[in-house]
């Protein structure tokens, strides 16, 4: 089990911070993955800053694997920030990654998914503390191809 961190995700890395309410911001976070992950494995993808609202988000990424029987399993969820507990799928349990291309939504073969997980079941995720957005790898893949993630998560001032 490793960690690979992406620039975005390290605490030097400025963040956009709403400064007033309905101001939505992103958070954007790219990681090249140049070998098979393992089972378990947690790439941390970018930061939010204390005291904001996720409002929703979406997972890109090329074909990371590309087999015609896909087994590549990605979950997206946030670290331990102090005062939540880590949860590995908060923003989404995905299953396996199909590449495949879906008529009228999704023209190209890669990765492109919308954030779930307590978005759908609870509305909006409130962070208090500045937090990591970071996939964790359920399973492998089954015919790797090296290739690059991205998180863009929004973001927006928590209600008060």
């Amino acid at each position: 089990m490793a960690t690979l961190t992406s620039p975005q995700a390290l605490d030097t890395y400025p963040l956009a911070k709403p400064a007033i309410a309905g101001v939505v911001c992103a958070s954007v976070g790219t990681l090249d993955i140049a070998a098979n992950p393992t089972i378990g494995d947690i790439w941390q993808l970018c930061r939010v800053p204390a005291y904001v609202s996720v409002i929703g988000g979406m997972l890109y990424s090329g074909d990371l694997d590309t087999n015609a029987a896909e087994t590549l399993n990605l979950s997206l969820g946030w670290a331990a920030n102090g005062e939540d507990a880590a949860s590995a799928a908060g923003l989404g349990a995905f299953g396996v990654m199909s590449a495949d291309t879906v008529a009228g939504i999704k023209a190209e073969n890669g990765y492109q998914y919308p954030f779930g997980g307590v978005i759908i079941t609870n509305g909006p995720k409130t962070f208090n503390r500045e937090t990591i957005i970071q996939a964790t790898v359920v399973a492998a893949a089954a015919t790797f191809a090296a290739g690059t993630i991205c998180a863009v998560v929004y973001y927006r001032n928590k209600d008060f």
